[in-house]
């Protein structure tokens, strides 16, 4: 189980770099819209266990409960090709007491086309599929990994896409 450590740094962003395959591209040789998903969501839970040392399923162990997706706001800038290399970052941008908010993207491998945006809010729920509290363990975790960069609450969806378009334009996507 995560142990959080005041000394140390959290990585707050993951990255991490995947190939388009054949088999997840429509006929015009895009990845399929509905693949996306799992790109970023695969990707993620690759990376979270080697930066954080926990496992999701060793949350709903240890507290039984896990979150649950409730909505989904993606934005698909620029299609991502089959046979090509991208770059797939993650990171928790806003959480209270039962939800969170993780920010997915997917940029082109050398990092400087945004090709999509994913916001992902997920609620807290015990086994019964009911609405829970995060355990005072998992907000110190929440808190010592989440990107604190964005003003979420003062932030809408499009306007944040536009920031990441200039952010990866730029090449300024920071990673702590």
């Amino acid at each position: 189980m995560f142990e959080f450590d005041p000394s140390k740094k959290y990585q707050k962003t993951t990255k991490s770099r995947s190939v388009i395959r054949f088999q997840d591209c429509d006929p015009l040789k895009h990845l399929n819209n509905a693949k996306y998903f799992d790109y970023f969501f695969n990707a993620r839970e690759d990376k979270v266990p080697k930066l954080y040392g926990m496992q999701m399923s060793e949350i709903y162990k240890a507290f039984d409960a896990i979150w649950v997706v409730y909505n989904h706001q993606i934005a698909y800038i620029r299609p991502a090709g089959m046979g090509e290399w991208v770059k797939i970052f993650s990171r928790i941008i806003w959480h209270n007491h039962n939800t969170m908010v993780v920010e997915y993207f997917m940029t082109n491998d050398e990092e400087t086309e945004l090709k999509t945006m994913l916001w992902t809010k997920l609620r807290y729920v015990n086994e019964k599929g009911q609405s829970a509290t995060h355990p005072a363990k998992l907000v110190e975790f929440l808190s010592s990994v989440s990107y604190d960069d964005i003003d979420y609450e003062d932030i809408d969806f499009d306007m944040r896409v536009r920031q990441l378009k200039n952010e990866v334009a730029n090449a300024a996507i920071k990673i702590f």
